[in-house]
């Protein structure tokens, strides 16, 4: 018998994540902010839950995928919460990225009830949730990482233990000090061929199969180039992640500049109203700040 699962947070990510399961035939039980954001789910089986709590209390597997360490917060620990409704046995499954030492706190306030915590938050995009190719960053115990295993594995394809609690989160930092990084290096580099008025799409070619290639050059450079801002992972969300590898860099006394340099652009590109457009729209910002 398929055991019973809850998710929680329906955004660009935990949409497709959600449906994944239901594709693969679990009874799921959901439950998001904004409810019509679950219709098509609920049309194909699934059943909506008037809280966090409510979700949780049948299922034996709560999955949380919201933007936020507050928003996880406010699911796990708030007043109609996960953490009230569940008893001994239970596995909850965070997919958000958030502070590492708040996941901390988090799962030793889930053990306490009886269950377990892993933090898994992932990376790949509104695609890789889509095509069930994620990559999946787990912290928490061997057993409870094992336990979740063939679950995770109908939503990702690399899916790592990375140590005790909390190394997931910080495992996905380093991903996005990686990602960010890099997508600033392919901002501007094209802004640099334009300006030389190279052909976009032979510099593409020319550049992406030797020591240059990289996912964010493959898949945003050609967004960036025809102007197509629309969001995989938005502004926001990346500023956010940014946030928390420079504090965690900063608790072990680490000046990160190349990431504090693209904190500092997104937060110019927040400025310009830019929140909520894909993270590609560095590229926008890079040729409005090299051509001054």
């Amino acid at each position: 018998m398929q055991p019973r699962l809850a998710f929680i947070g329906l955004g660009i990510m935990g949409h497709s994540m959600a449906g994944r399961l239901l594709a693969a035939r679990y009874p799921l039980t959901v439950h998001t902010r904004t409810k019509a954001r679950a219709d098509d789910l609920l049309s194909d089986g699934a059943i909506w839950a008037d809280s966090p709590g409510h979700a949780a209390r049948e299922a034996q597997f709560v999955f949380v995928c919201v933007p936020d360490t507050p928003d996880v917060q406010k699911v796990v620990l708030g007043d109609d919460g996960v953490l009230k409704a569940i008893s001994a046995g239970q596995l909850v499954i965070d997919h958000s990225t958030i502070s590492p030492a708040a996941t901390r706190e988090l799962a030793a306030a889930v053990a306490q009830r009886g269950g377990q915590f892993l933090d898994a938050p992932v990376s790949g995009g509104e695609t890789g949730a889509r095509n069930a190719t994620l990559s999946i960053m787990v912290g928490g115990e061997a057993a409870a990482f094992n336990t979740a295993l063939p679950l995770l594995q109908k939503m990702g394809k690399t899916i790592t233990h990375c140590g005790p609690s909390g190394a997931g989160q910080l495992t996905k930092l380093v991903n996005q000090i990686l990602v960010s990084v890099t997508n600033l290096a392919v901002s501007e580099a094209l802004v640099f061929a334009r300006a030389n008025g190279l052909d976009d799409q032979k510099t593409l070619d020319a550049v992406s199969g030797g020591a240059a290639a990289s996912w964010q050059l493959s898949n945003l450079g050609p967004r960036m180039l025809k102007g197509d801002f629309a969001p995989g992972f938005m502004i926001k969300l990346q500023q956010k992640d940014l946030r928390l590898a420079l504090a965690a860099a900063e608790e072990q006394k680490l000046h990160l500049r190349a990431t504090g340099l693209v904190h500092e652009l997104f937060d110019r590109a927040m400025k310009e109203g830019r929140n909520e457009q894909g993270t590609q729209a560095l590229f926008e910002v890079c040729r409005e700040a090299l051509q001054r």
